[in-house]
């Protein structure tokens, strides 16, 4: 693959049917996606008020990666609204499979950090990942993600089998 220029950016509320296109692609490519993401039940109409709301919210983020203006990654930092726990971000990343391999969720993940830490009130982050997929546990080693907890059945592959899913979470300033 030669050099790829991507342009990382927040998503607006005019991403919603692109978004849900790349989001049900990547769910399509990988089965190692624990939650749903970028609401992929919603409508586009009702993605697009979301993504005017985190837009807006100073402890949420969604950040997407662009290469020749088409989504081809995206990070996201979802907050609870109430006080006790507003403080807590949970991490999502994904990328289409094309993409696996340069360095895009390194970069994704580095953004998030650097944004979690400089431009959010968040003090914790957290993150669950398949015990099996041991590239991304890895990456979140990296970075300084520490195992908190293994939850014995914590998902299902398409078959039907259990899977033990990771807690991890870093602590920010």
């Amino acid at each position: 693959m030669s050099a790829i220029e991507i342009t990382l950016r927040e998503a607006i509320p005019t991403d919603a049917a692109t978004l849900l296109q790349v989001s049900r692609k990547i769910a399509e490519e990988t089965d190692f996606l624990i939650m749903d993401e970028a609401g992929l039940g919603l409508t586009e109409e009702l993605l697009g008020l979301q993504l005017a709301n985190l837009y807006e919210s100073e402890n949420n983020l969604l950040l997407l990666a662009l290469a020749d203006e088409e989504i081809v990654g995206m990070a996201s930092v979802k907050a609870a609204p109430e006080f006790t726990v507003s403080h807590i971000g949970e991490i999502g990343i994904s990328v289409l499979k094309d993409f696996w391999g340069i360095g895009l969720g390194t970069t994704l993940l580095a953004e998030v950090i650097d944004w979690s830490e400089n431009d959010s009130p968040l003090r914790r982050l957290e993150l669950t990942v398949q015990k099996r997929n041991e590239r991304a546990i890895h990456l979140y080693q990296k970075f300084g993600f520490a195992t908190e907890a293994t939850m014995v059945r914590g998902a299902k592959d398409k078959q039907g089998e259990f899977l033990d899913v990771l807690l991890m979470s870093k602590l920010i300033n």
